[in-house]
């Protein structure tokens, strides 16, 4: 689970909460009015914007936003320099019984590609295609919860007309208009606390998720290109080092270093 999300979620929540107790009545927070119009009316307007086949992979979003099981670039580029190496020694043949084995679906399929022989530029041309699919499916999701992000505080505002219209019915019994406008103001409460304690969030969330992604699969699309020209480990290692922070490249250094001492002592 990434904590930095589950402690946002439930940080922001504890601080709303503290701050209606320390009021002396958080029951006023409370309104069922203002939670159908604004709830609903996202909803609504989400379901116009989306289709159902997307709407439901919201639960998928929302899991994924709280998993911490990002790839790190550093071991990626480290992968790929061990596959340069026994691509180098043995040909690229070698490489088949490590595609079989390789978890990450993206840098299977582009080894899988080398070793069949398949022409560079076509290489390249796939792995991009695939890349630019994924960007547009990532995009999708994180457009759901944007637009739900402009939506709730939206909304949140014509349940306030709303609530406003009825205090104003109510003007020849002026003890109903304040009660009237609380109930008002908590629905632009409560589209303004939506929208920017949980949907653009989320949307953010998924959006650096993504962009992190994307990141190490052009990484793998290089390293991959660079081991069917069957360029020089060390070259293939510098240009990776181009995609790591300079604290990245320190920790590849040392693991790639580690391993070539192994065989050494053994």
């Amino acid at each position: 689970m990434d904590l930095a999300t589950i402690i946002g979620i439930i940080g922001g929540a504890a601080v709303f909460a503290s701050v209606a107790l320390l009021g002396g009545n958080a029951v006023i927070f409370v309104s069922v009015q203002s939670s159908l119009v604004v709830l609903g009316g996202t909803l609504a307007g989400t379901l116009i914007s989306y289709s159902f086949e997307d709407l439901k992979k919201v639960p998928e979003l929302v899991k994924v936003s709280l998993q911490n099981d990002l790839m790190k670039s550093d071991f990626i580029i480290e992968d790929l320099v061990n596959f340069a190496e026994k691509a180098r020694r043995e040909g690229l043949l070698a490489l088949e019984d490590d595609a079989n084995e390789m978890e990450d679906e993206f840098l299977k399929k582009g080894i899988q590609l080398v070793v069949d022989g398949t022409d560079p530029e076509l290489v390249r041309n796939i792995l991009e295609t695939k890349l630019t699919f994924l960007e547009e499916r990532h995009g999708k999701g994180q457009g759901i919860f944007a637009t739900m992000g402009q939506l709730a505080p939206a909304f949140g505002m014509i349940g306030t007309l709303i609530g406003l219209i009825q205090m104003l019915s109510q003007l020849d019994d002026p003890t109903k208009l304040g009660s009237g406008m609380a109930v008002a103001l908590i629905t632009t409460l409560y589209g303004a606390l939506m929208a920017n304690w949980i949907f653009i969030p989320l949307a953010k969330n998924l959006e650096t998720r993504s962009a992190h992604e994307v990141l190490i699969k052009e990484v793998i699309i290089e390293g991959i290109l660079s081991i069917q020209a069957g360029e020089n480990p060390r070259i293939v290692k510098e240009k990776l080092h181009a995609f790591l922070s300079e604290g990245e490249k320190e920790e590849v250094e040392a693991r790639i270093n580690n391993n070539e001492a192994a065989p050494d002592n053994a």
